[in-house]
């Protein structure tokens, strides 16, 4: 199937809602870019990044490290903007970005670095999406997987429903996301751990897209949704998500 034939998108709410992000997690650019540094890319290092939202791993590593690579996003929105993006940092000779599903990709050729950065339901959980990235991973390779884990445990299923997880068994705690990595058959070799503030930047940004959006399209079929989010989502944050929920980036190298 050619890409023009596609149908598939995510849905419009959550364009609407990051339409300004460029990154698509709790992970702020400076964390984003002391990761490249902390991983030691080599020039020329190949990376494959499944649900690669608005490419700006892929862009900003291939500007600062040298890195080619494909990426590959289920919105037509955010394929769009890394294109972009790419012609902007002068890399678009090194990256490329695909509209399609990223459950299932396997790359062409082995990459010396398979990414799944926030977006483990395309292998119904880490372990299937670990399986997935090391279909594509030559030996010896570097895997990325970002993931939420309990900063500590919710006191019920109603505050973990609070903090967008179905409850409180949807995550683990670090320590425990850790073993299950190391269980796997990984070792992990590195780590960017999202912090609240980094967390603000991430959702509060998502309230101002919101308001904007509303103040735009006052009329359109999504406008009591969008309402009820901007008027609910950020004391919920405040309350839920902010004190209970973490994230971060783990690199993986098989045992």
């Amino acid at each position: 199937m050619t890409e023009k034939n596609l149908v598939m998108d995510l849905p419009r709410i959550f364009t609407i809602r990051e339409s300004t992000h460029r990154i698509h997690n709790p992970l702020t650019a400076d964390k984003l870019a002391a990761l490249g540094e902390a991983l030691h890319l080599a020039p020329g290092t190949r990376v494959l990044d499944l649900a690669s939202g608005s490419g700006e791993m892929l862009c900003t590593w291939a500007r600062d490290h040298g890195i080619t690579g494909t990426g590959v996003d289920l919105s037509t929105v955010f394929t769009e903007q890394a294109r972009a993006r790419a012609v902007e940092l002068g890399v678009a000779d090194r990256v490329e970005f695909v509209h399609g599903d990223a459950a299932g990709h396997v790359a062409d050729r082995p990459v010396d670095l398979a990414a799944c950065v926030g977006a483990t339901w395309i292998g119904n959980g880490v372990a299937g999406t670990a399986e997935l990235l090391e279909r594509s991973l030559h030996p010896g390779g570097l895997m990325l997987i970002g993931e939420p884990y309990w900063r500590r445990p919710p006191p019920d299923e109603e505050t973990a429903q609070a903090s967008h997880a179905t409850g409180l068994a949807d995550f683990l705690l670090l320590p425990e996301l850790i073993a299950q990595f190391q269980e796997l058959g990984y070792d992990v070799v590195e780590m960017m751990l999202a912090d609240q503030d980094s967390w603000d930047r991430y959702a509060a940004a998502q309230w101002l897209n919101l308001r904007r959006w509303l103040d735009q399209h006052p009329d359109d079929e999504l406008a009591p949704q969008v309402r009820e989010e901007l008027t609910t989502e950020p004391a919920r944050y405040a309350r839920s998500t902010r004190e209970f929920l973490g994230w971060g980036v783990f690199a993986l190298m098989k045992r």
